[in-house]
């Protein structure tokens, strides 16, 4: 079963980390984005990575939507050709994020990233939704964090099927083709133990 991709939420850092090819590789992701017709879903926010790609996704003539939390909109300008939705605190932020996204990807990013990850990740365990949720290994980013993955998998505390669901790819027009041609597992609803 094919996916019908037509918004992508992206996680990703509020700073630009120390490698350039972070920056380069958001602008890339924002790019094809635009290019499929795929709205961009984020943050919100006009700097680090989450600048740059929104940047790259407007430039290149994609739509695009931040959600920020009332307390960070205070600190950031608007953005033309950005549709930014203010919302009361981080919790509306991230299930709106959510409501609109057909799925979701993860640049690199801090612990923020990781939150909304792992949540979207849960989120998708416990049946409360059926999207597909992607990491984009930019440069071996989340090789430390894969590894960790598995070696919960075989510890038993994250089921095959569920460990097997995460897109884990290097190049985002790969990410995307994968996105649309994902279908959860059969196993992937609530379970208990």
């Amino acid at each position: 079963m094919a996916n019908t991709i037509r918004a992508i939420c992206v996680f990703c850092g509020s700073g630009t980390g120390t490698d350039p090819n972070y920056s380069r590789e958001a602008d890339r992701f924002g790019r094809a984005l635009a290019r499929r017709n795929i709205h961009l879903v984020y943050g919100g926010s006009n700097i680090g990575l989450m600048g740059r790609l929104s940047a790259a996704a407007r430039d290149a003539g994609g739509r695009v939507t931040g959600v920020i939390p009332e307390k960070i909109a205070e600190h950031v300008p608007a953005q033309d050709g950005v549709d930014m939705e203010v919302v009361p605190d981080m919790h509306r932020r991230k299930a709106r994020m959510y409501a609109l996204a057909d799925g979701f990807v993860s640049l690199p990013g801090g612990i923020g990233t990781l939150d909304e990850t792992f949540e979207a990740w849960t989120w998708s365990q416990l049946g409360y939704h059926a999207k597909p949720l992607a990491l984009v290994n930019i440069g071996g980013y989340y090789d430390a964090l894969i590894r960790f993955l598995d070696s919960v998998t075989e510890q038993g505390f994250l089921r095959a099927h569920q460990r097997d669901s995460l897109i884990v790819d290097t190049e985002p027009e790969a990410v995307l083709d994968r996105m649309e041609a994902w279908s959860p597992p059969l196993e992937m609803k609530w379970e208990r133990g």
